[in-house]
Order: structure tokens, then sequence, then C-alpha cells
């Protein structure tokens, strides 16, 4: 499944005449009233990769994707974007550090993935054979290609966007003060985690160099614990 999600599925003949996918996922919930189209809105602002919730990845089921993705930088500098997001990712001792976009919401121009960039990428992933010996992860496959291969503007956060996939809970902070969404924002943490913190510092950096991006609060506890919670909106 994850080497369809990450090389074949943008080929799919299904597929093949659209512009843009939104992943769905079975048992998935939405609390939000969306009240504009974000395909609209991707294309109108150029953006390339929407996300909604950032997570760590079981590092033991990538133990090599980084070193091999390293190997590719290398063999490819041409191909990296100007603006990239790869500080986001990478920690103190130039490891990856695990932070992924969650694919299972994600909302994508098809050209990102039908690029030469994006296909050269995984075809090299594929050679190495991550995905069958150690279960590489399509998430972690996109984010690190959204990050090396997008600029920082070409990636955006729908935070606005209640969401629930199975354990974990993201709703937008003041939810039940805005009106449209239906979800505790007391009982979701994926906002302050650390992949989600970080990344907004990284992309205010890149994006403005020179301003300050000071470090926020973190919260440190167990997000994967995270219940879906309807409220009353009130």
């Amino acid at each position: 499944m994850c080497r369809f999600q990450a090389g074949y599925l943008h080929r799919h003949p299904l597929l093949r005449d659209l512009e843009y996918y939104w992943r769905i996922e079975p048992d998935v919930e939405y609390f939000c009233d969306i009240d504009y189209d974000p395909f609209v809105f991707m294309k109108q602002n150029g953006i390339k990769y929407g996300w909604n919730i950032a997570m760590t990845e079981f590092m033991d089921t990538i133990k090599t994707l980084w070193n091999t993705t390293k190997e590719f930088i290398e063999k490819n500098p041409d191909l990296i974007a100007d603006k990239n997001m790869l500080e986001w990712l990478v920690d103190g001792d130039n490891g990856y550090g695990g932070c992924h976009f969650w694919s299972n919401f994600e909302i994508v121009d098809l050209s990102f993935y039908r690029s030469q960039a994006y296909q050269q990428y995984f075809d090299y992933l594929d050679r190495a054979g991550g995905f069958f010996y150690e279960r590489w992860g399509d998430a972690p496959v996109h984010s690190l290609a959204a990050a090396m291969f997008l600029n920082a503007d070409q990636i955006h956060y729908f935070e606005d966007i209640g969401y629930f996939h199975p354990s974990v809970l993201s709703c937008p902070k003041g939810a039940s003060k805005q009106g449209k969404c239906v979800c505790d924002d007391t009982r979701s943490f994926v906002q302050d985690g650390h992949c989600t913190v970080r990344y907004k510092q990284v992309r205010k950096k890149v994006l403005q160099p020179g301003e300050p991006y000071g470090v926020h609060d973190v919260h440190s506890g167990p997000v994967i614990m995270a219940e879906a919670y309807v409220g009353t909106g009130g």
C-alpha cells in the first residue's frame, strides 16, 4: 500500500484527467464547516501541497530512508528548491528527526507528484528496496519530497479544518468560539506538538529571513491518545 501511495496512485487512470486530489480515508471525521473551496484556494495561491497533521514517524520503519535520501540529494543538487523546507526535517546531528505530514489528509496539486523531480526521487527509493524491507511509508516520502522540491510558500497548513483520524484529533484553536466547528480544541494537541511548531518556525525563517521566529510552548504529552469529541459549539 505505501509503495502504491508513494509512487503509483497519481498515475492511476482514474486520476489521469484530474489536477488536484484530496485523500479521504475510511473512519475519518471532519468537524468544521469548510466555507471555501480548498482547490481554488491552492490554485490561486500557487500551493502544491496541503496538510493538516504533522507527527513523528516510527523510526524503525525507515532506518535507511534518510541516508538514501541524502545520497539522492548529493547526486541531484539541482532539483532542490531554493527556499526549501529541509531544515524542518533535519535534527541537530544532520539526521532525520522523523517529522512528516500525515498523508491520510493531504490535498495535492498532482503536477507535483507527476514532476520529474518527484518521479526521479521515487524511482531512486524504489531501487533501494526500502518499501519492501523496512516498510517506508508514503507519508515520510511525500514529506521529504515536499521539503526538498517545493518552496516553503508552496506548502500550506490547513489548520482551520477540524479533522480526526484514529486516534488523533486536530481541532482549530478557539473552534468553540468560531461557531463553525463542533470539536473541542482542548482535546487537540497536535497544533502545539513539536513537528507543527517547528514547521511554523522554519517556514517563517525561510520566507522571512532575519525576522525573529521564537520558540513557542510545545506540548510534549502523548498526542496519539487524543480522541474525537463532538462539542456543543458553545
